[in-house]
């Protein structure tokens, strides 16, 4: 079985004006058949001789003037709003890790003298220390 194209939001759209057009026009017709109905009543009361030709033509009307489902109109859905993500505020700070990419200890940014001191102990010991600078938010 062959797929079914998805259709864009244009062809949708067109379509959907399309069918509008079509509903409008047919109220339209109605409308007109039932003023022409209405009109041909009125002709009628000669004086109440055709009982059954008045009768008839009543009937008429009333077949006419079946009532005919309207299709909702399409609404557009309400715009989505997005809210703004809220700004957070980073600050930078030395980080000393391990090899496995373990916090070994935290400086402060203007502290990176004290980092480098600790990384080289750190090194002496094992050379699988590495030291990164590191934006995180900041805690109030």
């Amino acid at each position: 079985m062959a797929k079914k194209r998805t259709l864009d939001r244009r062809t949708l759209r067109e379509q959907a004006e399309a069918a509008e057009v079509k509903d409008k026009e047919k109220d339209e017709v109605e409308e007109e058949e039932e003023e022409e109905v209405d009109e041909e009543d009125a002709g009628d009361d000669d004086g109440g001789d055709d009982d059954e030709g008045g009768a008839k033509k009543k009937k008429k009307s009333k077949a006419k003037a079946k009532p005919v489902k309207k299709v909702a109109a399409v609404k557009k859905p309400a715009a989505k709003r997005s809210r703004a993500a809220k700004e957070v505020r980073l600050r930078a700070v030395w980080v000393v890790f391990d090899n496995s990419s373990k916090r070994v200890e935290t400086f402060s940014y203007n502290q990176k003298k004290e980092a480098e001191a600790l990384l080289e102990k750190k090194l002496i010991d094992k050379p699988s220390f590495y030291l990164s600078l590191v934006k995180e938010p900041f805690e109030e």
